[in-house]
């Protein structure tokens, strides 16, 4: 077994065990429940600091009073990035008016080649609203550790024609920045559409 497929593991097991221990507390002072890993109160998945498409700093507390939906890839991606984008606008159609306070990023892994200037074009492709963000190989290093995603180069034919292997998984924030819920990679759109919608009308 790879050194990255133990890592991606490792990650899944750690979320596994978070979405357990606190689904388990909130069902016991009936909460409200969501469909998808409810990771209240976690202590990773922050905050971060990146450069957003448009060419402006940002960080959560620039999206206040939005929930946000964080998503990890590379423009290269054949599958995973953009499958998961375009479900991502499928959600914001279905979120009706509601989606007008929630913003999509999309975060780097290969700022080498996911330039600001090429970004924007390709979030066009699936949203005009959905942002991208990049930042430098130690920024994008420090953001990963952050929010535990694994990720590294694969070589390719040619130096440039690389791939990028990363894990596979979407972070929604509430309106007050704090981080929500955990969602794998291929979920319901339908259930991932109602979690957010209660972040969005609720003070959960």
């Amino acid at each position: 077994m790879s050194f990255f497929i133990r890592n991606v593991l490792k990650v899944a097991l750690i979320m596994m065990a978070l979405g357990f221990s606190v689904g388990c507390d909130k069902a016991s002072k009936n909460e409200t429940r969501f469909a998808n890993t409810d990771i209240t109160g976690a202590d990773f998945a922050r905050d971060f600091v990146l450069t957003s498409h448009r060419g402006e700093r940002v960080s959560l507390g620039d999206f206040e009073s939005k929930v946000v939906i964080l998503f990890f890839g590379f423009m290269h991606c054949p599958d995973i990035c953009p499958t998961t984008l375009t479900e991502l606008n499928r959600v914001m159609e279905k979120l009706g008016n509601d989606a007008q306070n929630v913003q999509v990023l999309f975060v780097t892994v290969d700022p080498e080649r996911d330039k600001l200037d090429n970004i924007g074009p390709y979030m066009e492709v699936f949203n005009p609203n959905f942002l991208g963000l990049w930042g430098t190989l130690d920024e994008i290093e420090t953001v990963a550790k952050e929010f535990k995603v694994i990720y590294q180069k694969v070589p390719g034919s040619t130096p440039d024609n690389y791939s990028v292997d990363h894990s596979a998984g979407t972070y929604i924030f509430d309106k007050s920045g704090k981080v929500r819920l955990f969602v794998p990679y291929g979920a319901d759109t339908e259930t991932l559409t109602n979690d957010v919608r209660l972040l969005v009308n609720d003070d959960l």
